[in-house]
């Protein structure tokens, strides 16, 4: 007995690839609640902790503003002008009795075109900073060398200054580092010169440094090169 054949049709069916659109709407108004939140939080923060916001916008700021180089009689110096605000954090620490330290630095660079630039003079200033609990004013050490001893306190020069901001200022004016003899610094039209001021932290007691660890403020930093002309000394 024959068996009858069956057809079975082809079915062809199309996938819709027809994107599925966002309601803008909708997504406005969710970037405006988050916006709006975020505004919030900062507003809170600032209500609750306006010594730390302050601090943190006062933190990590310095500024070399100004760097001369000036041929004298007896050797070449550079005089240079430092501007920064000293942090509450740091200034709680100076009237604890804790003194702070700057270093200031500098290097002088002869340009050679055919190979790296030959360094001819490096010079270095240290500055410690301490409160004298007893006659109620500031001292200033100034040195050549770290004033981490008997040896750095031997060679310094002493000021002494009835305000903090008195102290700060004398730090602040770079004057008459000497850089070393006129024969030695070269006599080109212009000396590339390297200029580095910083609040030097590897000199506090060691407590205080694990415990700065990530705080802006102690973050007092600046570095500047130019190429200055050497005046004559007037």
């Amino acid at each position: 007995m024959p068996v009858a054949s069956r057809t079975i049709p082809l079915v062809t069916t199309t996938a819709s690839s027809t994107p599925c659109l966002k309601n803008p709407r909708r997504t406005d108004g969710r970037r405006s609640i988050l916006l709006a939140g975020l505004l919030l939080v900062w507003a809170l923060w600032m209500a609750l902790f306006p010594a730390a916001a302050t601090a943190q916008a006062r933190a990590g700021g310095a500024t070399i503003t100004q760097m001369r180089l000036e041929q004298a009689d007896d050797g070449v110096y550079l005089s240079a002008a430092v501007q920064f605000e000293l942090p509450t954090l740091v200034e709680d620490v100076l009237d604890k009795g804790i003194a702070i330290y700057f270093v200031a630095e500098a290097e002088v660079f002869q340009e050679r075109w055919y190979w790296t630039d030959r360094k001819v003079a490096q010079v270095a200033r240290h500055m410690r900073l301490a409160y004298q609990p007893l006659t109620r004013r500031w001292r200033l050490n100034v040195s050549p060398v770290p004033i981490t001893g008997a040896a750095g306190f031997g060679i310094s020069l002493n000021q002494n200054f009835d305000s903090l901001a008195d102290a700060l200022e004398a730090i602040k004016r770079i004057g008459r580092m000497r850089l070393g003899d006129a024969a030695e610094i070269g006599d080109e039209p212009l000396h590339q010169v390297t200029f580095r001021f910083r609040l030097d932290t590897s000199q506090l007691p060691r407590p205080f440094q694990i415990g700065m660890v990530g705080q802006a403020e102690w973050n007092i930093a600046a570095e500047r090169t130019a190429r200055l002309p050497l005046e004559k000394q007037r």
